[in-house]
C-alpha cells in the first residue's frame, strides 16, 4: 500500500465538514480537522500535512499570505458551502489550487485528493530476476540503520523500493518524503530542518521539521542531486553527528531517523563536474540499489498492466475487461521512457476510453496525444533509418551510444549498462564527441 495522505480540513466544525472528513479517511488520507487559521497554521507546523481544504468563509488570503511566508509547500484547496463565486475567485486568487464544493461527493473528494498529491507507484508485483536481486539487497540491508541510496530513471518504482525497506526495518514511525527538485532552498531547509521564531522574516512561531518529525522512522529525500551545495553540506554534517540544528537556533536536535536518497541522475558524473559532494556519496552510496527500468524487466509489463486496467477500471466503477492479446504486444514492444508511472497513465486512459469488450490496441493513448500504435512503430522504425552498409565501425558505433543515450534520458549509467560498457568508458567516448563537436545529450 501506498503512503497514507495527510490531509488538514480548516472550517467552522459542522455536519459538511465531518462528511468531507469522513470521506477522504475512505479514500485513504489521515485527517486532522482545524477550527480557524490560526488553529491550521498551528498544527502544520506541528506536524505538517500534505493536503489542506479551508473554508473560504475564513480568511483563505491571511492563511495563504502565512503559509508563503513561512516557508510551507503544501497544496491547498479552498472549498465551501453555498459560497458565492466571487469567494471562490478570490481564494484562488489568493493562491489555492482549486475550489471543492459542498457537501461534499465522494469522487469530488478523492479527485482532490489525486489531483494535488502525486500518485505514486504502489505495486510490487515483480517476477523479473534484476528487480527481485534489488528487493533482496533491499530487505537484507533494512534491518541496519545504514542510509541507502536508491538509482534509476524516473517512475521506475524507487519510491516503492524505499518503502520495501521502511517495511521490512520494522521502524515504529512513519515514512516521510521531501521532495528535493524545483524547490527553493531556503524553504527546503525549513522543510528539512525546521526553524525557530524570528529565524527569518515570517516565521512568527516554531515549525518542526521533517528529519525532527519522522523520529526513528525513515525519511526519503527524492532527486537528492537537486541540493544546493549548501544544504549538501548540512546533510553531510547530519549523517557524521547524527544531530543537526532548527534553522536559527544552536540548540542540537537529535537525529534518529534512517535516511533514504534517491536519484535518476548520474551523481559519480555530478561528482567529477563539482556539482555534488563526493563525501556526501559515499555516505549515502555506503548501500547501493538500482532499481531496473520498466523496458528491462519482461513479463513484469503484462502483469503490471493487467494488474493496472483491473485496479483502476475497480476504483472508476467501470467494468473490469481484458488486455487483446494484439494490444499486450504492443505494450511489450514500447520501451516505456517513463517507466511504471507512464504505463499507469497509459493503461488509466485505455481503460477509460476502451468501448468494446476488451481493450484493443487503439484504446492506447500517451501523454502528449500520441496513440501508442503509432508511437511504436516510429520506434521500430528509427533502428532502421539508415542502412549500415557503407559506414564505418566508428560512425555506426557513434550512432548507436548517442541513440542509446537519448532513449535513456542522458543517464549515463543507465546507457553503459544497456551498452555493456562501463560508465568510465562511456564519459570517455562522450568526451571525445563533444570536442569533435558532436551533440551529446546533456546528463538527465
Amino acid at each position: 500500500m501506498g503512503m497514507p495522505i495527510r490531509m488538514l480540513l480548516a472550517g467552522a466544525p459542522g455536519s459538511e465538514f465531518r462528511r468531507a472528513a469522513e470521506l477522504a479517511r475512505d479514500a485513504g488520507a489521515e485527517v486532522a480537522m482545524a477550527d480557524s487559521c490560526d488553529d491550521a497554521l498551528a498544527m502544520l507546523r506541528e506536524s505538517g500535512a500534505d493536503l489542506v481544504m479551508i473554508d473560504v468563509l475564513l480568511d483563505v488570503p491571511y492563511f495563504l499570505t502565512n503559509l508563503r511566508s513561512e516557508r510551507f509547500t503544501v497544496p491547498v484547496l479552498a472549498c465551501g458551502i453555498d459560497a458565492p463565486a466571487e469567494a471562490a475567485v478570490a481564494a484562488i486568487r489568493a493562491g489555492a489550487r482549486d475550489y471543492v464544493p459542498l457537501p461534499p461527493q465522494r469522487e469530488l473528494i478523492a479527485a482532490a485528493i489525486a489531483s494535488v498529491i502525486e500518485r505514486r507507484p504502489s505495486e510490487a508485483l515483480a517476477e523479473h530476476p534484476a528487480l527481485e536481486r534489488a528487493n533482496e539487497l533491499a530487505r537484507a540491508v533494512a534491518p541496519s540503520s545504514a542510509p541507502v541510496l536508491i538509482t534509476g530513471e524516473r517512475g521506475s518504482g524507487k519510491e516503492m523500493m524505499s518503502r520495501t525497506i521502511h517495511v521490512a526495518s520494522g521502524r515504529p514511525n512513519p515514512m516521510l518524503v521531501v521532495e528535493c527538485a524545483g524547490v527553493a532552498a531556503d524553504v527546503l531547509e525549513s522543510e528539512l530542518f525546521g526553524h525557530e521564531e524570528g529565524a527569518f522574516p515570517g516565521a512568527i512561531a516554531r515549525r518542526i521539521g521533517r528529519l525532527e518529525k519522522a523520529q526513528s522512522g525513515t525519511v526519503l529525500l527524492r532527486e537528492i542531486g537537486a541540493l544546493t551545495p549548501a544544504t549538501q553540506a548540512k546533510l553531510l554534517a547530519v549523517l557524521q553527528e547524527q544531530r543537526f540544528q532548527r534553522v536559527g537556533s544552536t540548540d542540537p536536535v537529535p537525529f534518529q531517523a534512517r535516511l533514504i536518497a534517491s536519484t535518476s541522475v548520474d551523481l559519480d558524473a555530478r561528482v567529477a563536474e563539482g556539482g555534488f559532494r563526493a563525501d556526501l556519496l559515499a555516505r549515502l552510496g555506503l548501500v547501493r540499489i538500482e532499481v531496473p527500468p520498466l523496458r528491462e524487466r519482461g513479463d513484469d509489463i503484462a502483469m503490471l498492466a493487467n494488474h493496472f486496467a483491473e485496479r483502476l477500471a475497480v476504483s472508476d466503477g467501470m467494468a473490469v475487461k481484458p488486455i487483446c492479446d494484439t494490444a499486450m504486444a504492443l505494450l511489450r514492444r514500447y520501451d516505456w521512457p517513463g517507466n511504471i508511472r507512464e504505463l499507469e497513465d497509459a493503461v488509466h486512459r485505455a481503460v477509460l476510453l476502451s468501448r468494446g469488450a476488451q481493450i484493443e490496441p487503439g484504446d492506447f493513448v500517451l501523454s502528449d496525444g500520441t496513440r501508442l500504435v503509432s508511437a511504436e512503430a516510429e520506434s521500430g522504425e528509427r533502428l532502421h533509418v539508415e542502412s549500415l552498409v557503407g559506414r564505418t565501425v566508428e560512425e555506426v558505433e557513434r550512432e548507436l551510444i548517442l541513440q542509446t543515450l537519448e532513449r535513456c534520458h542522458g543517464n549515463r549509467t543507465s546507457a553503459s549498462s544497456i551498452l555493456g560498457i562501463s560508465v568510465r568508458t562511456m564519459r570517455n567516448k562522450l568526451k571525445a564527441f563533444v570536442e569533435a563537436g558532436i551533440p551529446v545529450s546533456p546528463a538527465a
